[in-house]
């Protein structure tokens, strides 16, 4: 087989319309894009999901009701740069902290956020911990345990 062989089949390929061109041509005159309007202008049509200024479908949806979670976890957060105040080695959940008055309210299992900086090894047993307090406590000398809820 050489390349001026791979030709396509005959009747496989259709010559192209040309719209425009004159009465006889069967396609004259407004080229069989109606009498005026958006769709007939040249330039394309409008992008894909536009409706004409009606806000969208793909901008409504979140202003929509039932978009809410519907079994949202709510934990008791507290940032790592609090905990600098605590004494070396002492163990931290939740009522601790509470007792201590770092936190007051219990809005559910402890989280343990990454923000501040810690000097001071803790051993700390919460339900979650963010990815950058858990290398910050065990940067300082202390360990982290996950405690289920």
């Amino acid at each position: 087989m050489r390349i001026h062989d791979a030709v396509p089949q005959k009747g496989s390929k259709k010559r192209k319309r040309r719209v425009g061109r004159g009465i006889s041509a069967g396609q004259g005159a407004s080229a069989g894009y109606g009498m005026r309007g958006q769709k007939a202008r040249s330039g394309g049509s409008t992008r894909p999901g536009f409706e004409g200024g009606q806000m969208p479908l793909y901008r409504r949806l979140p202003k929509l009701k039932h978009f809410t979670v519907i079994n949202p976890k709510h934990y008791t957060t507290i940032n790592v740069g609090k905990l600098t105040s605590l004494p070396a080695n002492t163990e931290v959940t939740l009522t601790s902290l509470m007792d201590v008055g770092l936190v007051t309210t219990n809005d559910g299992p402890l989280k343990i956020l990454g923000d501040g900086e810690l000097n001071v090894p803790l051993t700390v047993k919460a339900a979650a911990f963010t990815a950058g307090a858990r290398q910050k406590i065990e940067a300082a000398g202390g360990s982290c345990e996950v405690i289920e809820v």
